[in-house]
């Protein structure tokens, strides 16, 4: 008989995303250039928008906490519709209905998630600060068992996560059984560049392989 799992209660750590999976991270630098390497440029519109983004995120981070609706508006979805991934030839899917398969198909984990879905191919993952106390990487098992559903899992997929503040990319091979995740970029920073704009390149990377 076939058990059905919810993927909240199946998969809390990345101990448990490996072994139900049968993942492995790299560490090969090789395996996920694209948070890195030819970037595309951005305009200067482009990044004037993002200080923008930024500044307002500032404003509602003010009040404290900030729930993942409020991120998704304020950020996320700004962040997206300026490259375009709204409209042709991308499609979003916003709380898909996610199913895995595990030990050899006699547990089926499940479940709707509240994140974007750019052609099945790019995952993007809201989650909430209070939640997780401002700390993306705990989201990565839970991000991993969501793109563990791509239909076409002879084909890499990519994932970002965020609560905001924190973006962290992430890359997974279903046919090698392996994954990486790229550096932590943060909203917040001293430096004159602002990190969005590093963001931005790399989601105009992405997006460059999703179609």
């Amino acid at each position: 008989m076939v058990q059905t799992v919810g993927i909240a209660k199946a998969v809390t750590n990345l101990n448990e995303a490996h072994s139900k999976f049968n993942l492995i991270p790299t560490s090969d630098a090789q395996f996920f250039t694209e948070w890195f390497e030819d970037l595309p440029d951005i305009s200067d519109l482009e990044k004037e928008s993002l200080n923008r983004l930024k500044n307002r995120y500032l404003y509602y981070a003010a009040d404290g906490e900030i729930t993942e609706g409020t991120i998704d508006r304020i950020m996320v979805s700004p962040l997206l519709d300026l490259i375009g991934l709204f409209d042709l030839p991308f499609k979003i899917r916003c709380e898909k209905f996610v199913k895995v398969e595990i030990d050899n198909g006699d547990t089926v984990l499940e479940g709707f998630i509240d994140a974007l879905v750019v052609q099945n191919k790019f995952w993007v993952v809201v989650i909430e600060e209070k939640r997780f106390n401002v700390n993306v990487l705990q989201a990565i098992p839970q991000t991993l068992a969501y793109m563990m559903a791509n239909p076409n899992s002879e084909m890499p997929v990519f994932g970002m996560v965020t609560n905001g503040d924190d973006y962290l990319f992430i890359k997974l091979n279903q046919s090698v059984s392996q994954y990486a995740i790229s550096d932590k970029f943060t909203a917040i920073s001293r430096d004159e560049n602002n990190n969005l704009f590093r963001v931005l390149r790399v989601i105009k990377r992405i997006a460059r392989l999703v179609v």
